[in-house]
C-alpha cells in the first residue's frame, strides 16, 4: 500500500505511514503535505540523510521512537521535547544510529519506504558525495 510518494532529487519512492504505531506523528505530518525541503547527509548517524527543521514545533512528543532506524525507515525527532537537538526528519538508507553532537537521539518512526532500498542507498550515497538534494513528500 502506498500512502505517500517521496521524491529525492527526481528519484521517487513509494512509502507507507505507520499510523497504528505513530498516530500523532502521522496525523501532524499529513497536515504538512505536500512538504518540500532540502535533504543533506547526516554527520554522526551513519548511512542516513536528514532534513533540519530548526526550532519548528510539531507538537507531537515521542511515540514509536527508535535510535536505530532500519533502511527505508523515516523518523522525526521532535526537538522541542528533548531540548538536545533541533526538530529534524531522518531517512535511513543503511546501518544507522541516530545521533547529534550532543549524543544519541531517538525519533518517531512514522513512515517506511518498503521497496527499492538498493536505489535508496544509491541516492543516499549521492547526497553524501554530491551534496544536498531537493525532497518532496506528496500524496500519490
Amino acid at each position: 500500500m502506498t500512502d505517500i510518494i517521496i521524491d529525492i532529487g527526481g528519484e521517487t519512492f513509494e512509502a507507507a505511514f505507520e499510523a497504528k504505531d505513530a498516530p500523532r506523528t502521522v496525523a501532524r505530518f499529513r497536515e504538512l503535505l505536500p512538504y518540500r525541503d532540502r535533504i543533506i547527509h547526516v554527520r554522526w548517524s551513519g548511512e542516513a540523510c536528514w532534513i533540519p527543521m530548526g526550532e519548528r514545533d510539531l507538537s507531537i512528543g515521542y511515540e514509536n521512537a527508535t535510535s536505530y532506524p532500519a533502511p527505508g525507515q523515516v523518523i522525526v525527532h521532535p526537538g522541542h521535547v528533548s531540548g538536545v537537538s533541533e526538530t529534524e526528519i531522518l531517512v535511513a538508507y543503511g546501518p544507522c544510529c541516530f545521533a547529534s553532537k550532543a549524543g544519541q537521539l531517538a525519533g518517531n518512526h512514522f513512515l517506511t519506504i518498503r521497496g527499492d532500498l538498493e536505489r535508496l542507498a544509491k541516492v543516499g550515497r549521492s547526497v553524501l558525495w554530491d551534496g544536498a538534494k531537493a525532497i518532496e513528500f506528496r500524496a500519490p
